[in-house]
């Protein structure tokens, strides 16, 4: 009798189809308008930062500029 290999790539199990949750790539491409600004920070907020950024394979000031856009979101 001969053994049946298991192809990895096949689904298992029953199929189903789900939502379309992805943005259009129209809805990727976002153009906002940034300003360039000086800002002193606390040597330990940037440290925290830092070695967040490094933790998540990102840079810091990325964080930071995220950080400051959800807040004016949340409060805009």
């Amino acid at each position: 009798m001969r053994k049946k290999t298991k192809d990895l790539n096949m689904p298992i199990g029953k199929l189903r189809r789900v939502k379309d949750f992805l943005p259009t790539p129209e809805e990727l491409v976002t153009v906002e308008k940034t300003v360039k600004v000086t800002i002193v920070l606390k040597k330990k907020s940037v440290e925290f930062f830092k070695h967040k950024a490094e933790q998540y394979h990102t840079k810091y000031q990325k964080m930071i500029r995220e950080l400051l856009d959800k807040y004016a979101m949340q409060y805009s």
